[in-house]
């Protein structure tokens, strides 16, 4: 029998670092091109895990027999009430760009002084047969800079200077931020709950 997965997503990057992974669990993964008719659920949920949770479970509604697993990460920020929170990549408005939400969150944070401790986080949840049967939380520690610097990586990454590093995402080489990647760190969690099931 193939051991099948199915990530609830249409980002064909996600769905390669993700089969980077847990390449070695699965014969087969999959992303939502493999249900072509699935429409996008609305994320209406207030935390990660609610808004991975609605992905998992509508796929898991088209796909019953398939194990399938969704992911919600964007950065909270302390001084911020824990904004942008799940609103990370519209902070700036329904036309927000990377470089948009970059520029709100210097300007909401102007005049707060450092360390402007944040965070990245991701929630992978995993649905089977209509049901969420684990979630998994990642996050990783940093801080926010007072200006950007690097032109790496997408979202806030030259802002974050995460725990341990002087250097922002931005700056910092892909082998290093995928070694403590949010994402990466909530699928090791998944990792080992699968090697408990096997």
């Amino acid at each position: 029998m193939v051991k099948r997965l199915i990530v609830a997503t249409h980002n064909a990057h996600k769905t390669g670092e993700i089969q980077a992974i847990l390449g070695d669990f699965f014969d087969l993964i999959e992303d939502l091109t493999s249900i072509p008719d699935l429409k996008p659920p609305v994320e209406d949920a207030d935390t990660f895990a609610g808004n991975s949770a609605i992905k998992a479970l509508a796929a898991s509604m088209e796909r019953p027999d398939a194990l399938i697993i969704a992911d919600d990460s964007g950065l909270e920020v302390d001084a911020l009430g824990g904004a942008p929170g799940i609103y990370s990549s519209r902070f700036s408005g329904e036309t927000a760009t990377d470089a948009s939400n970059r520029e709100k969150l210097l300007a909401d944070l102007a005049g707060i002084p450092a360390p402007r401790t944040a965070r990245f986080r991701c929630v992978v949840s995993v649905a089977q047969g209509n049901k969420v049967i684990a979630s998994f939380d990642g996050k990783v520690e940093g801080e926010i800079a007072d200006s950007m610097t690097g032109d790496g990586g997408f979202g806030y990454d030259p802002l974050f200077i995460p725990e341990g590093h002087d250097r922002s995402f931005g700056e910092l080489s892909e082998e290093i931020k995928n070694g403590m990647s949010h994402r990466g760190r909530a699928l090791e969690q998944f990792k080992k709950w699968l090697q408990g099931r096997s």
